[in-house]
């Protein structure tokens, strides 16, 4: 006689899926992260690449946002000295607001303060550009920082009897000019037309600026849709790095332009 076999079970792997149910899948935050990783470890195979990208990157900053400014000459002194690298807002005054008086400014000078562009080879241009928008070359020979002495329907004028420039007949004590420096060695009296700036650097000994450009069109001011940004921030060297504050000497200022200074 046959003996009987014991039935065996199957194994549980074996078994079939129950009826509706599904194979499960990987969520779609994991298939996400394992795709962004691959991502970012083909970028680090690629130095090149990631280079690029970074470098795009802070350009379209710099060309919108913020932008670093190598400072090329001493006409800033002591607020900012040769080899500064300030970092200049693009956003200040771009939804509505004005440049106010004791703003330090970048601003391009052509018309203004240059009546035509200096010739200069385009590609050398473009790599100077380069340069200059990341902070590691001079700026481009039409760019100048200064600060906004007075806006559009200021009276400026140079001197009273202790020798300092009057704003809308209020003398202003400017405690940020270079030590020993006097406001200025040349009598003027101008009143700025609306939409324009007069601007002057704090080292007014080494300091080109509207001053030198009263006989010419425009009459020193610079238009201020030419204005590319205010100077919020000394980011390099490390040890002079500080923010930009504007000044408390034009808080008494009014007249004209009261509402905008």
């Amino acid at each position: 006689m046959p003996q009987d076999v014991p039935l065996q079970k199957a194994p549980l792997q074996d078994a079939l899926p129950l009826e509706g149910a599904s194979p499960r899948r990987p969520s779609r935050i994991r298939r996400f992260g394992s795709w962004l990783g691959a991502g970012v470890s083909a970028l680090w195979h690629r130095p090149v690449l990631l280079l690029s990208l970074c470098v795009a990157f802070v350009l379209l900053l710099s060309a919108f946002v913020v932008q670093p400014f190598l400072i090329p000459s001493s006409s800033m002194e002591n607020t900012l000295r040769i080899g500064d690298r300030v970092l200049v807002n693009k956003l200040a005054y771009r939804f509505g607001g004005e440049p106010r008086r004791g703003d330090v400014i970048v601003f391009d000078g052509t018309g203004s303060f240059l009546q035509s562009e200096p010739d200069e080879n385009p590609v050398t241009g473009l790599i100077r550009g380069t340069g200059a928008a990341l902070g590691l070359a001079e700026p481009a020979a039409t760019d100048y920082i200064k600060r906004v002495i007075g806006v559009g329907g200021d009276r400026v004028t140079c001197c009273d009897k202790r020798g300092r420039i009057k704003v809308n007949g209020e003398p202003v004590d400017e405690d940020y000019l270079f030590p020993g420096d006097e406001p200025s060695s040349d009598a003027f009296d101008i009143v700025v037309p609306e939409g324009k700036l007069w601007v002057m650097g704090d080292h007014r000994g080494r300091s080109r600026d509207s001053r030198d450009h009263l006989g010419e069109p425009g009459g020193g001011t610079v238009p201020a849709g030419k204005v590319i940004g205010r100077a919020d921030w000394i980011a390099w060297p490390v040890g002079h790095w500080t923010a930009l504050h504007r000044p408390h000497a034009f808080d008494g200022i009014s007249g004209a332009a009261g509402s905008h200074g």
